[in-house]
């Protein structure tokens, strides 16, 4: 891991190369995004530098390698840049092929590319309710939809009689799915997943998993980052 785990701005120089036998990872320590990619670098046993970016005030070398401007962006010894966080998280299961986070089967595989596809259409979500909560917006008709996309999941695990969503153990969808899970306290969501008790399951489940353990920041943490980042000055050094 990098030195500092300070965020670079505009105006800072850039790193230098990524240190040998690692790859590189362009993150922001709150982003659910980029928490993806740190999961699965860390369920792999994979060893990488981290540069943290302050996404308010992007360093115009950070542009340069993602015109996006989005973590998580990955970066390989020689100079090989990737981004988008299913896009790294696959990548990184194809090049280090020690405990693969995918199925071999492609079946298996385009289920969890499927079942991921789902997710996306419940993470706006998790943005949009507390946004308006905050404006004084009535949002229980959200809360409803929220809870019934949820139930899907819980649903599928039903049907499945597993632990997880690939099976009796942790697989690369699981680790898709759980950054804005870990997030649902600071929200103020998490009484939305009451009534579906196989989903409640698989977030105890995943609480107990090592590289969930070693990824995540208390509530307490979380809702400090949000309160600033939701009044235009995101603290992204926060604790630190």
């Amino acid at each position: 891991m990098a030195a500092s785990q300070k965020c670079l701005g505009k105006g800072s120089p850039a790193p230098g190369p990524v240190p040998k036998d690692h790859i590189r990872l362009y993150s922001m320590r709150f982003c659910p995004f980029a928490q993806r990619t740190r999961l699965v670098l860390n369920a792999k046993g994979i060893k990488y530098d981290t540069v943290n970016i302050n996404l308010k005030n992007k360093p115009d070398w950070f542009l340069e390698k993602n015109p996006l401007g989005l973590v998580p962006v990955l970066e390989t010894q020689s100079g090989q840049v990737i981004y988008e966080s299913p896009i790294t998280c696959e990548y990184l299961d194809e090049v280090y092929p020690e405990k693969k986070l995918l199925p071999s089967d492609p079946f298996e595989r385009a289920q969890q590319r499927m079942l991921l596809e789902l997710f996306s259409k419940v993470t706006p979500y998790f943005y949009k309710i507390p946004v308006n909560r905050t404006k004084g917006e009535d949002v229980s008709a959200l809360e409803i939809e929220l809870k019934d996309k949820l139930s899907q999941f819980s649903e599928i695990l039903l049907k499945k009689k597993s632990k997880f969503f690939g099976g009796d153990s942790i697989t690369m969808i699981d680790y898709m799915m759980w950054p804005w899970f870990e997030r649902l306290e600071m929200m103020n969501l998490k009484h939305c997943l009451d009534g579906t008790p196989e989903l409640k399951k698989w977030t105890e489940h995943m609480m107990e998993d090592p590289t969930v353990k070693a990824t995540m920041f208390s509530t307490e943490t979380y809702m400090v980052f949000y309160k600033s980042y939701m009044e235009g000055n995101p603290n992204y050094d926060y604790g630190l």
